[in-house]
């Protein structure tokens, strides 16, 4: 089973061909501290044993310019596929999402919180976006999302209103875990198994947090396959916005996730992202 990572960034080194244009108004320190170019990322994949990889457009850094990530997917093809961020309130929004698709990347993100935007968004459900759902529904493009629990009801309007339409939320969407079993600050979360289009992204935050206050790994994640399935959790490194190496990122996760089967370790680690991005499979 190949190990395949969906949450990578890169960073060019060249600025004056590939310009800065961050969303929030300014870049991200990890984007200007620890850079990682195509060829380290590639480097640092075949030292982690990482087999592919979704590469998600660093929107603190790019906004919305794609182009250094439609170009290192364009050079391996055989190693990545691309997730590119749009402005799903411009009136142009399904043409921009189709020549980004035409470049080979086929997923969509939407950042409505972060480093740059420390205040969550309030458009995710405004009626603006519904062409741009609409055609990730017709052109098959999952849509993974950066937020916060507080935008859980406007994700669930859309989940329920574009039920065709993959719905990836980064970092878990950064429940609390601190409180131990039965994880009651997290039912929120867990609330969300029921919209069978919504998937969740482990990622350094998610194993970090799960070791904080009365949470444990070994308590924690098996409870969350057993609401969710594996086949609905897929792991991503973040790589290198968190800090350390990509193969200690993908040890933390592996060393976080021996409490559950091969089975599910498989679908976490490879077969989740292949359902997402069915490219990753060929």
């Amino acid at each position: 089973m190949p190990i395949i990572d969906i949450h990578p960034h890169i960073i060019a080194d060249d600025a004056k061909r590939y310009p800065l244009a961050p969303l929030g108004g300014h870049q991200s320190g990890w984007s200007q501290t620890r850079p990682v170019t195509t060829e380290q990322m590639i480097a640092a994949m075949n030292k982690a044993g990482v087999d592919k990889a979704a590469i998600v457009q660093a929107s603190t850094c790019y906004g919305h310019d794609n182009s250094y990530v439609a170009d290192a997917v364009a050079a391996h093809p055989d190693r990545f596929t691309g997730v590119f961020s749009a402005d799903v309130l411009a009136a142009d929004a399904p043409e921009k999402m189709r020549y980004w698709l035409g470049k080979g990347l086929t997923g969509m993100r939407l950042f409505t919180i972060g480093s740059t935007m420390p205040d969550q968004a309030s458009w995710l459900d405004d009626p603006k976006t519904y062409p741009a759902w609409e055609a990730a529904g017709d052109l098959g493009l999952s849509i993974c999302l950066q937020m916060s629990p507080k935008a859980f009801s406007q994700m669930i309007k859309m989940a329920e209103r574009f039920p065709k339409v993959k719905i990836i939320l980064d970092h878990m969407a950064r429940p609390v875990m601190e409180d131990g079993p039965p994880y009651a600050a997290a039912d929120s979360l867990f609330d969300l198994a029921k919209y069978q289009n919504v998937y969740l992204k482990l990622t350094p935050r998610s194993f970090i947090e799960s070791r904080n206050g009365k949470a444990t790994p070994e308590t924690f994640f098996p409870k969350l396959v057993s609401i969710f399935g594996a086949q609905r959790l897929a792991w991503g490194s973040n790589y290198p916005s968190s800090e350390g190496s990509l193969p200690e990122l993908y040890k933390l996760a592996t060393d976080s996730l021996t409490c559950l089967t091969q089975s599910d370790r498989d679908w976490i680690f490879g077969k989740t992202a292949q359902s997402l991005y069915p490219v990753l499979a060929k």
